[in-house]
């Protein structure tokens, strides 16, 4: 059997045609191309499980954002985590089989319980680099109508299978996650599973690995949010599997993506800020708001503006948007 790296290039154009035609079928308008692959080239999109002994580790960093102290002794049990990010293929797949349209394809309703309480179409947020240096933060997001995991750029752009889908809500992570016979992992899991064995490690790697930091992960390299260099050999999205695996055989468990966890947000790991987040989740910038837990940090990090490419990196997210920058993996319990 091929190598990880090489049997992610497959390209399953079938699984995402025919997720396009599911996604048309109102458009009386519009014929729904003809399958052109036989659907025996669906497994290969299954999912690679990594089995990872449980244990107790050390979570959680003083040394960095406030968010992610204190420190304090956190314990698994043994399960088993996704090798990479979840697929365009993979979702394709399951968009195959069930006829799910993610938040993003379906927009809100001003009515829609756990909504934005305004009437939205479908759209996402979306990250485009800016010309200069903005004069307010985060003006390099904008929400983009039609962008979608299968237009990720907006209406009329194209995706590819290998790369890992974005644009989805924590609701249609789980949706994929029950489909695929998983769940998303508890930020207990997520972060041990990234630390590789490297408990109280700042990184994903050893320190002396730290000096090729370029070819360990897919992050931004240059003046954020202006250029990336792209000197780790992406600017922007990467496929899945383009880069070493940490010490538990997981790629891209930094960088890339920030990946959904099923933990509802915490201002941080004081007990009485969780006992606060509840099961919706505080964040205490946003109070009101919905949030989830993601992982991980993503291809926009830099160690000028978001050093967040970190196993105790976290951050919360509006359980009512996808972006262009958060994907997920799965995680399933071992009986």
């Amino acid at each position: 059997m091929p190598p990880l790296h090489d049997r992610r290039k497959i390209i399953l154009a079938s699984s995402l045609g025919l997720a396009a035609a599911i996604a048309c079928t109102a458009c009386s308008d519009r014929a729904a191309p003809v399958q052109s692959e036989p659907a025996s080239v669906i497994p290969l999109v299954e999912t690679e499980w990594v089995s990872i002994a449980g244990d107790c580790f050390q979570m959680g960093d003083d040394r960095t954002y406030p968010e992610e102290a204190p420190v304090h002794t956190a314990c698994v049990s043994d399960f088993e985590i996704g090798s990479t990010e979840v697929t365009n293929a993979q979702f394709a797949a399951f968009v195959l089989a069930t006829g799910y349209l993610t938040r993003a394809e379906r927009g809100w309703r001003s009515d829609e319980p756990d909504g934005p309480g305004v009437d939205l179409p479908p759209a996402s947020a979306l990250f485009t680099p800016l010309a200069a240096r903005p004069d307010t933060p985060l003006s390099w997001w904008s929400l983009q109508p039609g962008a979608s995991w299968q237009a990720p750029e907006g209406s009329g752009s194209e995706t590819s299978p290998n790369y890992p889908v974005i644009h989805v809500t924590r609701a249609d992570a789980e949706a994929y996650a029950t489909w695929a016979g998983g769940r998303l992992p508890t930020e207990a899991e997520w972060e041990y599973a990234a630390r590789g064995g490297l408990d109280g490690s700042l990184w994903s790697w050893t320190e002396a690995e730290d000096r090729s930091r370029d070819k360990r992960a897919n992050v931004w390299q240059g003046l954020f949010p202006i250029v990336d260099e792209g000197r780790d050999g992406y600017s922007g999205l990467a496929p899945v599997a383009s880069y070493p695996p940490n010490g538990y055989g997981l790629y891209d468990i930094v960088g890339n993506v920030w990946e959904w966890t099923a933990t509802p947000y915490a201002g941080s790991h004081d007990p009485n800020a969780r006992q606060l987040a509840g099961t919706s989740g505080a964040d205490p910038s946003r109070p009101g708001i919905a949030v989830g837990t993601i992982k991980g940090g993503s291809f926009l990090c830099s160690t000028s503006y978001c050093v967040r490419f970190r196993p105790a990196a976290r951050q919360a997210q509006d359980l009512a948007f996808g972006t262009s920058h958060i994907g997920f993996r799965i995680a399933r319990s071992v009986p």
